[in-house]
């Protein structure tokens, strides 16, 4: 539609015209608090939702493999694009000296990322078995679009390790 001055269009002109466009904005589109919009494509948006969980509880492994604690997690389930950035971080120990303990991050559903120690969280030990907080943050790209799972999971170079206060953020974009 093109405006001319001085003419009237009609409800139906207004509402195709002015109102459609408004309810395309980003305002428009929320629908909660605490969202984030990104675009999909050329002219294009979605709304995603950061989400986080957290396992406070202290739980050891001795595998060697990454493995889920006997209260996995701290997963977050949520709808992605093509990335997502991902933070986490737990206080981690190893009850021997210079024996690493180590977590990091696997992704499942519409993606499959093998868990890594390319972007793991690692810490060595101590006999008196002393906690370190650290955290890590990964930007997963590569990702397939839908609903994506990432979790925590725990490992060791040698003896026990020991994780508690396990967090997870994820960022979709």
């Amino acid at each position: 539609m093109t405006a001319v001055a001085g003419a009237t269009f009609s409800a139906a002109q207004f509402n195709a015209n002015v109102r459609d466009n408004l309810n395309e904005t980003a305002p428009a589109k929320a629908t909660a608090a605490s969202q984030l919009f990104v675009s999909t494509g050329p002219n294009a948006i979605a709304a995603r939702v950061p989400s986080t969980a957290r396992v406070d509880t202290a739980e050891s492994t001795s595998s060697t493999s990454y493995v889920d604690l006997a209260t996995p997690g701290p997963l977050i389930a949520v709808t992605t694009g093509t990335i997502a950035i991902v933070l986490f971080a737990c206080e981690i120990a190893n009850n021997t000296n210079n024996s690493l303990a180590k977590c990091s991050v696997v992704v499942a559903g519409a993606s499959s990322v093998a868990i890594s120690d390319a972007w793991a969280l690692s810490m060595d030990g101590n006999a008196a078995n002393n906690f370190s907080r650290a955290s890590m943050a990964h930007v997963f790209t590569g990702l397939t679009a839908g609903n994506n799972t990432f979790r925590m999971q725990y490992a060791v170079g040698s003896n026990t390790g020991t994780f508690k206060n396990r967090e997870i953020n994820v960022i979709p974009l």
